[in-house]
């Protein structure tokens, strides 16, 4: 199942290439940290709670479970009179109306520059135009998102309120923004104002009582010293695995990038 949005950090390329990390058998799915879902489209859990502290997220995500028919609606009329102009009237107006809202976040999304989400110190969008003409794609299924959707509770809140909500046997799955403590990685031109080190550090304490508890945990996080240091004596194994980052314009500029996958019951990967 395609992800309807396309988000910076996105789990596509793990799923393809690391899959065997995810354990198969859980109770309850947890996902504090949702951009686009693709590690919950993959796994289609039958019960899920899903969360972001990202407004224009929730929106769409929830926007999509109530009348999915009523998101192809508006976005086969973005579609129509899609252009330079009609892309930055749209940008520049939020509609009163849910469905409206969450198809104008999946227009903009499919649109801008790069698919990168970007507010400005008013937290309005602004990322420009881009070059993408297609507002439907060929792998939108909107009616099987929302039918799954249906078992799923949405929240807008902090990362640390869905975590403590996990118990014995549940799945999180935690791919937190890549900030590093002294901030020397790729990411954190994007991620420093919207998640600090110190949000690193809750996160840990978090995920740490989590596992306490006898929750299954499988986090992605930057490969770095200060982020292992919050791990490696917690009981969780780590594992570097690398991937290709997608966030600059260019390919030519787009480097190798390694990653951590953290986990807190490696022996149960895959089953």
């Amino acid at each position: 199942m395609t992800p309807f949005l396309k988000w910076a950090g996105g789990k596509r390329w793990f799923i393809q290439r690391h899959a065997n990390f995810l354990p198969q058998k859980f109770n309850y799915y947890v996902e504090p940290f949702l951009g686009s879902g693709s590690m919950f489209f993959h796994l289609k859990p039958t019960k899920a709670l899903l969360g972001d502290i990202n407004p224009d997220v929730i929106t769409a995500f929830e926007g999509v479970r109530s009348d999915w028919k009523g998101i192809v609606a508006n976005l086969e009329i973005h579609q129509k009179f899609h252009s330079d102009q009609y892309y930055y009237q749209v940008r520049d107006e939020v509609p009163v109306d849910q469905i409206e809202q969450a198809a104008r976040i999946i227009y903009l999304n499919r649109t801008c520059f790069n698919g990168i989400y970007r507010v400005n110190f008013k937290g309005i969008f602004n990322v420009p135009k881009g070059s993408k003409r297609n507002v439907l794609l060929g792998t939108d299924d909107f009616e099987s998102i929302a039918q799954i959707l249906r078992n799923s509770q949405i929240l807008k809140d902090d990362f640390q309120v869905l975590i403590d909500e996990a118990q014995r046997g549940d799945l999180i799955f935690a791919d937190p923004p890549y900030t590093v403590r002294h901030n020397l990685n790729g990411f954190v031109k994007y991620n420093e104002k919207l998640f600090s080190w110190h949000d690193q550090e809750r996160l840990a304490d978090a995920l740490i009582r989590a596992k306490s508890r006898g929750v299954k945990i499988v986090m992605t996080n930057a490969n770095h010293i200060s982020v292992r240091e919050l791990y490696q004596d917690a009981g969780f194994s780590l594992t570097p695995v690398s991937r290709v980052s997608t966030i600059s314009a260019s390919a030519s500029n787009r480097k190798q990038f390694e990653e951590l996958v953290i986990l807190s019951h490696p022996n149960e990967q895959g089953s």
